[in-house]
């Protein structure tokens, strides 16, 4: 029985081009046009492969998470809160001022916040993402609080706002021109309001 006709080309790398696409021109930025040409495949090829625009996009931030943004799943596995929260945001200062990256910010806060009705979606999605991370954050903290490292009266939900929103200012901060030196001294400013048992 035939199985097909096998792909030419390497599913992953295609989708790290993409995501550098979705990274530099945001979800609505990003034609169909820009996708193939960066991708090297042709309309037809990537519906076949990874679905329609919003799916790929789907797809190309679960890579970004998974990759450059990688240091929010090490951030959660930190020993201390506080250490997690560190790496989180020396994380961010260093993923969104990289020289290595296709544009300077973070595209699960940029890649779809302005956006027409078209990408409800795309933008619904990241916003998940970011309360997901805020919540996974709070649980963090919750378990530290129980380990004696937090103070018992400290609101948790709030700590983990106050974290992840410095967090992705740092994005916003890179994408109007902050250097890397900028975002680690705000980082240090941050961690300087932490509390302490």
């Amino acid at each position: 029985m035939p199985t097909g006709r096998p792909r030419e080309f390497d599913l992953d790398e295609r989708l790290d081009r993409a995501m550098r696409v979705f990274w530099r021109l945001g979800y609505e930025g990003a034609g169909m046009a820009e996708l193939t040409e960066a991708m090297g495949i042709s309309r037809p090829s990537l519906y076949a492969a990874y679905g329609n625009k919003e799916e790929l996009f789907r797809k190309a931030v679960e890579r970004y998470a998974a990759g450059p943004a990688r240091h929010v799943d090490e951030a959660l596995r930190e020993p201390t809160a506080r250490a997690a929260a560190e790496r989180l945001l020396r994380g961010a200062a260093e993923v969104t001022t990289s020289p290595d990256n296709p544009s300077a910010g973070c595209l699960i806060v940029q890649g779809a916040l302005a956006t027409g009705t078209a990408a409800a979606g795309p933008r619904a999605e990241l916003a998940a993402r970011r309360r997901e991370t805020e919540e996974l954050l709070r649980e963090r903290f919750e378990r530290a609080r129980e380990e004696g490292e937090l103070p018992s009266d400290a609101d948790l939900a709030d700590l983990a706002r106050y974290v992840t929103t410095v967090a992705y200012g740092l994005s916003v901060q890179a994408a109007d021109g902050a250097t890397r030196a900028d975002l680690l001294r705000t980082v240090d400013t941050a961690l300087r309001c932490w509390p302490t048992a």
